[in-house]
């Protein structure tokens, strides 16, 4: 009987060592926080909160996970706050956006890389657009910079922060066609840099497609190119910038997904990299997503982390000398 006895408390053993080391059996089992580096509204907001909402599904996660806003600096607070404070246990997720993160990293002046974290699930693909205001005398990029070159400096327009997609796309922008820009920060993101636009405080901006998208639906702005190497099937009537004459490629589009805090246990990084994607895949997200305009792109974890390497090269090209 001692014999038995011993046996099976070594089976256990062995059992709760193989549950440890896989990084908790029964993860997750309670609700995950997913942090989003940009304000509410914005569309990192608005993505993340479709993306997520049938993670309480028994095919999903079997939890919810609730939004944590935490803005500022163009995404530099909440990633800086991610990869220095956020546990390293499988609920307390973010949301990354690409080239945001690794340009600011190139830049320097704040603590992570993508040596910091680790992919997870990729959920779009969102390029960058030029908008102006509905009543703008601009129609199309020519009347832009033939405005920039007879006014140098003085064409005000808007983005999200510094070495954001946006950003990315301006300092595109001015080697392609030969002129000086005024590029505009805004403080509250995405949604501030749209509302810019709309009241007047500055002649455009760049902002997201599925943004602009909205605006535009709802009348408030025209847009006049995208930032693609392709026209979008949201907006097939914008043409890219190539077309209209600018040596533009996609080193701007903004890819959007979940990712964790390095050593987080392989066990949570492969049940996440399971599931996330099929979440992602779900019917009723696809039609949501759709409805507000912002175009997926799923990858899955092997997929993402191609794609975190490929721009971080291309990025470390396009900034050198800055």
């Amino acid at each position: 009987m001692k014999k038995l006895l011993a046996g099976a408390a070594i089976a256990l053993a062995a059992l709760t060592g193989t549950a440890q080391a896989d990084g908790h059996a029964n993860y997750p089992d309670r609700p995950v926080m997913m942090v989003v580096s940009y304000g509410a509204g914005g569309a990192t907001d608005f993505q993340a909160r479709i993306v997520t909402m049938t993670a309480g599904n028994e095919d999903a996660l079997g939890m919810p996970i609730a939004i944590l806003n935490k803005p500022g600096a163009g995404g530099r607070v909440g990633w800086n706050w991610f990869a220095t404070q956020a546990e390293a246990d499988g609920y307390t997720l973010s949301a990354y956006n690409v080239p945001h993160f690794i340009a600011q990293s190139i830049k320097g002046g704040v603590e992570y890389s993508t040596d910091s974290f680790e992919p997870i699930a990729n959920w779009g693909a969102d390029p960058a657009v030029f908008v102006v205001a509905a009543d703008s005398e601009f129609n199309s990029m020519a009347d832009v910079v033939d405005f920039a070159k007879a006014n140098p400096g003085k064409l005000t327009f808007s983005g999200a922060g510094l070495f954001v997609g946006h950003h990315i796309a301006a300092l595109q922008l001015e080697k392609a066609a030969g002129v000086k820009l005024a590029y505009i920060p805004n403080k509250k993101g995405g949604a501030g840099a749209m509302k810019a636009v709309v009241a007047g405080e500055v002649l455009g901006g760049v902002n997201n497609l599925s943004d602009a998208f909205r605006a535009r639906e709802a009348g408030t702005v025209k847009i006049l190119g995208v930032f693609d190497l392709e026209r979008n099937a949201f907006m097939e009537d914008v043409p890219t910038m190539k077309e209209q004459g600018f040596d533009i490629d996609n080193a701007s589009v903004n890819f959007r997904g979940v990712m964790v805090p390095k050593g987080t246990p392989q066990g949570v990084i492969d049940k996440l990299a399971e599931t996330v994607p099929a979440m992602f895949e779900n019917a009723r997200v696809a039609k949501r997503m759709k409805a507000g305009g912002s175009p997926m792109a799923i990858m899955n974890r092997e997929e993402v982390q191609a794609m975190w390497a490929k721009r971080q090269a291309t990025l470390e090209e396009l900034l050198k000398g800055l």
